[in-house]
């Protein structure tokens, strides 16, 4: 009895030990974020908690994003069909542009006609880039919607190992929908692009030339709309207003460095399955102080 005993411990843990998943690498940019006051604490990879629903994932690399792990491509896309008081606006994302680290790269383009229309490459030279950016045309309808402009961006971004963030400025109005509710499809869309090619995305309001500029309603959904986007691809909106345009885009984008200087590189094990798609993650810390910011979705591979 006492060897059968033995033996069945023995399978058991052998099996346990077989059946324990490989699990499929996914990668994202986590963002830490302060509950009160300005700076987090470090986090380390210890502090890192994701979740599958109620199953915890494996965290396998967890690097702040500085020295060889700084590495940063930055799109501004900028609506074309945005109010004329978006060029006093223009200096300061001239000076964010100036003020960016040498290891990133920075690229402009403007949404128009549905695409992303790039006026500078991704570049080092900053100055370069700074001098490309333009007023808008201002003209009501020259931009379908801006979603198509952000997806069109996505998809013709080369992959690469840097971290891929853009910043939108627009009304956010998807003037080809025309429906207002949370439905939009055009919004989904880009969201899920986003996620899958694992670019963050931050968004400032900016009202739009003509009718819908000074459009309460129109207004409000465009709003919620970039808001949408930023939240669930782990960046931040601003200036929740109603139709005028913000006073001064200094503080956020001061905040949009805050948090560039606040990222982090996660690598953690998802669960294997034969279908690649999109899967629901979680992340959350006990640190005291500190928010975890990050994609509420991640494109998971197929399991080989």
């Amino acid at each position: 009895m006492l060897m059968m005993a033995t033996a069945a411990i023995t399978v058991r843990s052998a099996a346990q030990q077989n059946s324990t998943p490989g699990g499929v690498p996914v990668s994202m940019v986590v963002t830490a974020e302060a509950r009160h006051g300005t700076n987090p604490p470090p986090v380390s990879r210890d502090d890192v908690m994701v979740y599958e629903g109620k199953e915890r994932d494996q965290v396998t690399l967890w690097e702040p994003a500085k020295g060889d792990h700084a590495a940063l491509e930055f799109f501004v896309l900028l609506d074309d069909s945005a109010d004329a008081a978006l060029g006093s606006q223009l200096e300061d994302i001239r000076q964010f542009i100036n003020a960016q680290a040498p290891t990133t790269k920075v690229g402009v383009a403007y949404m128009q006609n549905g695409i992303a229309r790039i006026v500078q490459n991704l570049t080092a030279d900053h100055a370069q880039a700074a001098k490309s950016v333009r007023l808008p045309l201002g003209e009501p309808g020259v931009n379908a919607s801006p979603y198509f402009s952000l997806t069109d961006l996505i998809k013709r971004w080369p992959a690469s190992n840097a971290r891929r963030e853009v910043l939108m400025v627009s009304d956010g109005i998807d003037r080809y929908y025309g429906s207002f509710d949370s439905q939009d499809p055009y919004v989904s869309e880009a969201i899920e692009q986003a996620q899958k090619a694992g670019i963050v995305v931050f968004a400032i309001y900016n009202p739009g030339a003509g009718h819908m500029g000074h459009s309460y309603w129109r207004n409000y959904w465009g709003q919620m709309y970039l808001a949408q986007v930023a939240e669930r691809t782990g960046g931040e909106s601003y200036y929740i207003g109603f139709t005028g345009p913000a006073v001064n885009f200094t503080p956020y984008l001061d905040n949009v460095n805050h948090r560039l200087n606040n990222q982090y590189l996660l690598t953690f094990l998802a669960k294997p399955e034969k279908k690649g798609g999109m899967r629901r993650v979680k992340l959350s810390t006990e640190l005291s102080n500190t928010d975890l910011v990050a994609a509420d979705q991640v494109y998971v591979p197929p399991s080989l």
